[in-house]
């Protein structure tokens, strides 16, 4: 879906006038389960927190390739995403779902856009997307690396494995040959499964009503070897994916879906 969506998706525009996009899902617990085994969560009642993005997924394709979009999908480049929960979410209710687009803004590397997910009320994820035309540095922040907890062995085949069960099959995380296509030496890992798989390895250590920021820095090709960190702190949890340099930073605390 995504590939046929990037080939016929060539827009451009200054302003952001797409409609929301709606729909109704129940969890699958077949599909719950194999989401799960990609990502390293346990099976429970509860909803892993990044589980309804995948969800939403359909209908963010719909938003993007549809009128309205300032953006062509490729080129797009997920740059950070916060999920808000108020409670969790649970497998045998059903879930509406809004996608809407937000805040078109300049940004020093070209145009950032965020676009919203909206589950039952309770939860909600905003991914910004930067549609780069221009070079430079985003920021002068200098990040320092942090002591790793966990040394994890990235498969080559995760970006086919996640594509399978959250529909993102984007060419860049498939293969090696298509993704050098897209100027990248290997596959890379989605960024959106790095944090998954962040959060199953802080699972039962998060408040129900909670909030997960992260941004999202080097492509994590894919087979890689990379370090996860994570430090306690009175407002939640620090964590960190390093390989050679940062491939995801991200931090925790109390939230409340609006």
């Amino acid at each position: 879906m995504l590939l046929k969506a990037a080939l016929t998706s060539f827009r451009r525009g200054d302003s952001l006038t797409a409609a929301p996009v709606s729909a109704t899902h129940d969890v699958s617990l077949k599909h719950l389960a194999a989401y799960n085994e990609v990502c390293g969560f346990g099976l429970r009642d509860a909803l892993p927190l990044t589980y309804p993005h995948v969800l939403g997924f359909p209908s963010q394709m719909r938003l993007m390739t549809g009128p309205g979009f300032p953006f062509p999908l490729p080129g797009l480049v997920h740059v950070a995403n916060r999920i808000t929960q108020s409670r969790p979410l649970t497998l045998d209710e059903p879930l509406e779902i809004t996608v809407s687009a937000r805040d078109l803004r300049e940004h020093p590397q070209g145009t950032q856009v965020d676009v919203v997910t909206s589950v039952s009320g309770v939860w909600e994820g905003v991914s910004t997307y930067l549609r780069r035309t221009r070079s430079g540095s985003s920021s002068g922040e200098e990040l320092q690396r942090p002591a790793g907890s966990a040394v994890w062995r990235v498969p080559a085949d995760i970006g086919r494995r996640y594509g399978a069960v959250s529909g993102d099959r984007n060419p860049i995380h498939l293969h090696p040959l298509s993704a050098k296509l897209f100027g990248f030496t290997r596959a890379i890992a989605h960024g959106m499964w790095t944090k998954a798989r962040c959060l199953a390895a802080l699972e039962g250590r998060l408040p129900e009503a909670v909030a997960v920021d992260v941004r999202f820095k080097k492509p994590l090709l894919i087979p890689g070897r990379v370090e996860f960190s994570a430090r306690e702190n009175p407002d939640g949890w620090e964590f960190a994916v390093w390989g050679k340099g940062p491939h995801l930073v991200g931090s925790t605390g109390l939230g409340s879906a609006t």
